[in-house]
């Protein structure tokens, strides 16, 4: 079938099956799938065991099913359509994608939310900001999923009450709370690549109690993967045979402690502790023989986060509360990189072990109040100190002594800080009005750097700061019907490494590098159609301002590159939805994005937005045949999307159309085991020009609650 038709085709199946919810189809999967009460009873139990204290704001009022909101991505999700990381998780909800950062040495992946990247959507754990202080590029493949309640994905319009930074939304990853006196749940599963072999496991667990006056509970999830594997249509290059994708190994865990007292049916007081770690490598360019650069030989031996921080709830007569959040984040980070492709010696120029340690001491106070009759004022106050400490050892294995040279310690410090006001006026029984306000300040207290040249030095320190603004509007035209309008204009300060790093001796500092702004506007549209099905659509245009962008500053050779406030933008969407009953076994749905980015560079004509897919679609069916059994085959596809390519040149890649499929198996309330397939036509794609994507995986996968 022609694109255009079979374009056509999917956004008619959706309109004609649907109802939605900018929520992941999975949810709409629930009834169907269950396998009778003692599951509704375990599912209803899994909902409650959300840990609520670690939320973000939800801001506006919601339809009477409160499980339909495009802010959630479900546990039962994750486990029905097998993402056991984020950047998989987070394409079941319409508006958000994943990609390979274009920056293919550094094996990371990007998440987009309506066409922002990471350093404008900041990531939280339970609330908790998780911020890298030297250059904030999350890896979002670090992060797993098996051990979460849920995964927040606030778009466009993100509360100034929960901090700064989020210019274009937030994602916030829940964990769990016990809810019974003793529960416990363990779940694991392996992946077989296109041949047979076993390519990667991973399990996770958790034990908790619940009693009248405190909780207790620990978690651990693990994922190892020995490799992933191309697809067959993939015949090979000079530096990457068919098979086995080179360097893909990867082997990442979590543990979760927490303890929290509750002496009453409001207040909480919550002590929770996370360590994640993880080790990664880094496929090279497989059109790029000789790698180029030339030091492209790079890998990850640790990536690891320690997380500790006291979240605390305290309610009175009113509607007065009072939030609290204190926390201290530790980063620490080993990046190698080699001679050649055997990855075992470090002795040429430029070859080093680089490493980093960051700490961040921040702490946050929300108070909430009712003014008058019909209003919920909130105040807050965040407060965060980034630390960063860096130093390399060059040439380590070189055989002479004194090639071999280890930096001082190079330190840097930034504080950052924000004031928070928000009110929501009930206008009356079907309007609902929020306004907010916030003023962020960032600070730069000390930046220092080594080179041979010059030593250990300092660069000019200063600071920038932003005032920010919100509204919001909500018509619940009936119990099933609503209307939205919201407008967001939200700051981001630029990092440490985009005003200081010299970038391999290719770059020109700019200590003055300024702030970036982004103004976000949305009309939104739900309905409920009974048990039948429901309907849900956003369209939404951002405008970007000041944007901070690496221009070329003299061509070279060497080329060197500068980052400035040059660039300007647009951002216009379409989020469409929908989930459908069809008779007491079969439920549909599914749910489609459209997006086009427009980037305007003065200094760079020809500058092309990387990343996103100018569409993107998933559509589901959830049929269960017998009690116990659910069949759930889904359908994954997306455009193009500009990527990097050879010589400062932008490509055009990224368009697939994936089939995927779980089976599962309800054995018991307890007990559910599933075998499932993903890109079961082993289609050959590239997100990034260079980087082709897994080919077909087979997961065989249980899980266990009694």
């Amino acid at each position: 079938m022609p694109f255009r038709l079979r374009h056509l085709a999917i956004a008619c199946a959706i309109a004609l099956t649907a109802t939605t919810s900018f929520a992941p189809p999975a949810r709409a999967a629930d009834p169907v799938s269950s396998g009778g009460d003692a599951s509704d009873a375990k599912e209803q139990a899994r909902r409650d065991a959300v840990f609520t204290l670690g939320q973000l704001s939800v801001v506006g009022n919601r339809p009477s099913d409160a499980e339909v909101d495009d802010a959630l991505i479900t546990a039962r999700e994750m486990w029905t359509f097998d993402t056991l990381t984020l950047d998989d998780a987070v394409k079941l909800t319409p508006g958000v994608t994943s990609t390979q950062d274009t920056n293919g040495r550094r094996n990371e992946h990007d998440i987009f939310v309506r066409g922002y990247g990471r350093l404008q959507v900041p990531l939280s754990i339970d609330g908790v900001r998780i911020y890298l202080p030297a250059d904030n590029r999350l890896d979002f493949r670090r992060f797993l999923t098996t051990d979460l309640a849920e995964v927040q994905i606030n778009k466009g319009y993100a509360s100034v009450i929960d901090g700064p930074g989020a210019v274009g939304g937030a994602i916030n990853l829940v964990t769990r709370k016990p809810v019974a006196p003793f529960e416990a749940r363990v779940s694991g599963g392996m992946e077989f690549d296109g041949d047979g072999r076993e390519a990667a496991w991973n399990g996770s667990a958790t034990v908790g109690t619940r009693q009248p006056l405190f909780y207790a509970q620990a978690s651990a999830s693990v994922l190892d993967r020995d490799h992933w594997r191309l697809p067959d249509g993939f015949r090979g290059t000079p530096i990457q045979p068919p098979g086995d994708r080179l360097r893909s190994a990867s082997r990442d865990s979590r543990i979760n402690l927490k303890f929290g007292l509750t002496p009453n049916a409001s207040d909480e007081y919550s002590l929770s502790f996370t360590r994640q770690d993880g080790r990664k490598g880094a496929p090279l360019n497989v059109y790029n023989n000789p790698p180029n650069p030339p030091n492209s030989y790079w890998d990850w031996p640790d990536w690891n986060i320690r997380n500790l921080y006291l979240l605390t709830q305290t309610q009175w007569d009113g509607g007065t509360y009072l939030k609290t959040r204190a926390y201290r984040n530790r980063f620490d980070n080993v990046l190698s990189a080699y001679d050649d492709a055997s990855y075992t010696t470090q002795s040429n120029p430029g070859r080093f072990n680089s490493y980093y340690a960051d700490t961040s001491l921040g702490g946050s106070v929300e108070l909430g109040l009712v003014p008058a009759a019909g209003h919920r004022l909130r105040l807050a106050a965040h407060w965060r100190s980034d630390c960063h400490t860096e130093f390399n050892v060059n040439r380590p294995t070189n055989p002479n002594p004194a090639l071999r040279f280890r930096e001082p310690l190079q330190r840097s410090r930034e504080d950052t800080w924000s004031l928070a006001v928000e009110d929501t006026w009930q206008a009356g029984d079907a309007l609902e009005a929020v306004f907010g306000a916030s003023y962020d300040s960032n600070r730069v207290k000390l930046a220092q750097d080594y080179s041979s040249s010059r030593g250990l030095f300092a660069y000019p320190t200063g600071g920038s700061h932003a005032w920010n603004g919100q509204a919001a509007l909500y018509w619940q035209q009936d119990a099933d019907t609503r209307f939205g309008a919201s407008i967001s204009s939200r700051t981001r300060f630029p990092t440490n490494f985009e005003r200081f790093s010299t970038r391999f001796g290719t770059a020109i500092p700019n200590p003055d590098l300024g702030s970036e702004r982004g103004t976000n506007l949305e009309l939104s549209w739900q309905r409920q159609f009974g048990a039948a099905g429901r309907l849900q659509a956003a369209l939404f245009h951002s405008w970007l301002r000041d944007m901070i962008q690496t221009v070329v500053v003299d061509p070279g050779p060497p080329q060197l590159t500068q980052t400035r406030n040059v660039g300007d933008g647009r951002i216009t969407g379409l989020e469409l939805g929908g989930e459908a009953r069809l008779g007491d076994t079969l439920q549909v749905g599914g749910n489609a994005t459209f997006l086009r980015r427009r980037i305007t560079d003065p200094l760079q004509p020809n500058y092309r937005p990387v990343g996103t897919p100018d569409r993107q679609l998933l559509l589901y069916a959830t049929w269960r045949p017998a009690p116990a059994w659910t069949v759930t085959p889904s359908l994954e596809e997306a455009g193009a999307r500009w990527s990097d390519g050879p010589a400062g040149s932008y490509l055009r890649t990224g368009r697939y159309t994936l089939a995927n499929l779980q089976v599962q198996w309800q054995a018991t309330p307890a007990w559910r085991v599933a075998l499932g397939a993903r890109n079961l036509g082993d289609r050959q794609y590239e997100l990034a020009w260079g980087f082709p994507e897994p080919g077909r995986s087979v997961y065989l996968k249980f899980d266990y609650a009694p």
